[in-house]
């Protein structure tokens, strides 16, 4: 009887550990794919082929990894935002990103690295409150006035961003910057982490996450 009762008890806790995963896996599936449903037709590899938008906003990353090496997502960020604004697809640039420390400090790393790529500072505008993609892209129409925008990532990234912005009501496309492939534990790391931040990102939008700040808001002028 007790034996019995032992192996039932292990047959429930194995039907509750497969059931668990199913329900993380199905959920994990749906949410990912109502983000690429989204961003079908929104993101584009070519410069020649995307619409010009006033404003681009381009998403934050350091420009060193943890490790100290060279972050070629931030690399490759700086590569397409710079190359959108010098076929004339964007005016300005939103640089947005964490600045949490006198030591980290993206949005000045970013606006540096387009400097010397030619971008005018003037044309570039600093969002120091870009904590997250969620914080970026909803701070992009509270506080900078845009509805209308180009978002500049890594595709995976501009996926999550387009469904935040039709989520706030921000008609926006996207330029996808190089993906990093080179180094694959890389590559699964954070393809892998994207999956979860897509289903944080519908928590946080069923409980109606909001920015860590806002503040006064910031015109942006029109050009010619």
């Amino acid at each position: 009887m007790k034996k019995s009762l032992i192996q039932n008890k292990k047959k429930i806790i194995r039907l509750t550990i497969i059931s668990a995963i199913a329900v993380i896996s199905i959920v994990v599936v749906v949410c990912n794919v109502l983000v690429a449903g989204c961003a079908s037709g929104k993101v584009f590899d070519r410069v020649e082929e995307i619409p010009h938008r006033k404003v681009g906003l381009l998403l934050g990353t350091a420009p060193v990894t943890p490790w100290g090496t060279k972050n070629l997502y931030f690399t490759y960020r700086i590569d397409a935002a710079a190359k959108l604004f010098h076929a004339k697809k964007v005016d300005y640039l939103i640089v947005s990103g964490d600045n949490h420390s006198t030591d980290y400090d993206e949005p000045t790393c970013m606006r540096d690295s387009l400097v010397a790529c030619g971008v005018p500072n003037e044309r570039i505008i600093s969002d120091y409150a870009g904590f997250r993609t969620l914080d970026s892209v909803v701070r992009c129409k509270a506080i900078f006035g845009q509805d209308s925008v180009t978002i500049i990532s890594q595709s995976f990234h501009n996926e999550r961003a387009i469904y935040l912005a039709g989520h706030n009501q921000i008609d926006a496309i996207a330029f996808n910057a190089q993906d990093v492939t080179s180094v694959w534990t890389t590559w699964l790391r954070v393809h892998s982490r994207e999956l979860l931040a897509r289903v944080k990102m519908f928590i946080d939008l069923v409980v109606g996450k909001q920015p860590r700040f806002l503040g006064e808001k910031v015109e942006i002028p029109n050009i010619g």
